[in-house]
């Protein structure tokens, strides 16, 4: 841990060698909850035991912690193959912020609180839907430094942000926030997930 005239400043990375995917929206019982467990599911699926090497975490910014997944979020996860099991809504603190390998945000005003946690991190925080793009401008066969999964998936994540350049962000960006809306709204947003973050994982799974 680095130090400062105002404390210890914590470092990126933790010594464990898995790649951790932090995903973020605003109550963490809707967008990212069912982000988090379908992805789960997804690499299970694509990668069996190891998918391990991939840790997919969830908060909100405003969490209703302890919650579990609204149940038309959770009916929507069901149908995508995935299960909300015991999920529970935690708070976003730095500490998952600094230690995250790829955050991926619902919103583009989710990604600027993640960046006001840990600045640092600006390199590797997305909107889920900036990434989806950013990765597919990466060459499939572009050369990834690194040993094993996690140093090669952190290569890719450092590609995505040198992409940035050659794209414009704007507010089809945001995925929204279904709460308070009817459940035909919930499964709209829940195949709008999908449909960015199942593209990320697939290439996260294959470098």
């Amino acid at each position: 841990m680095l130090h400062s005239q105002n404390g210890p400043v914590p470092c990126h990375r933790s010594l464990e060698p898995v790649f951790i995917v932090l995903l973020v929206c605003t109550g963490n019982i809707c967008r990212s909850a069912l982000a988090e467990r379908l992805g789960r599911a997804y690499l299970g699926e694509l990668l069996g035991d190891r998918a391990a090497g991939i840790r997919l975490a969830s908060a909100g910014t405003q969490a209703v912690v302890g919650s579990g997944m609204h149940p038309d979020s959770a009916l929507v996860l069901q149908g995508l193959g995935g299960d909300a099991g015991d999920f529970r809504a935690r708070q976003l603190v730095e500490r998952m912020a600094v230690d995250a390998d790829l955050t991926l945000t619902m919103t583009r005003g989710h990604r600027q609180e993640v960046l006001s946690l840990a600045p640092r991190a600006l390199s590797r925080t997305f909107t889920l839907r900036e990434a989806a793009d950013l990765i597919g401008m990466v060459e499939p066969d572009a050369e990834l430094a690194g040993n094993g999964l996690t140093e090669r998936a952190r290569a890719l994540v450092g590609a995505m942000n040198e992409a940035r350049a050659r794209r414009q962000g704007g507010a089809a960006d945001d995925v929204p926030d279904p709460i308070r809306c009817p459940p035909e709204f919930h499964l709209e947003v829940g195949e709008a997930v999908a449909a960015s973050l199942l593209p990320v994982l697939a290439r996260l799974a294959a470098v």
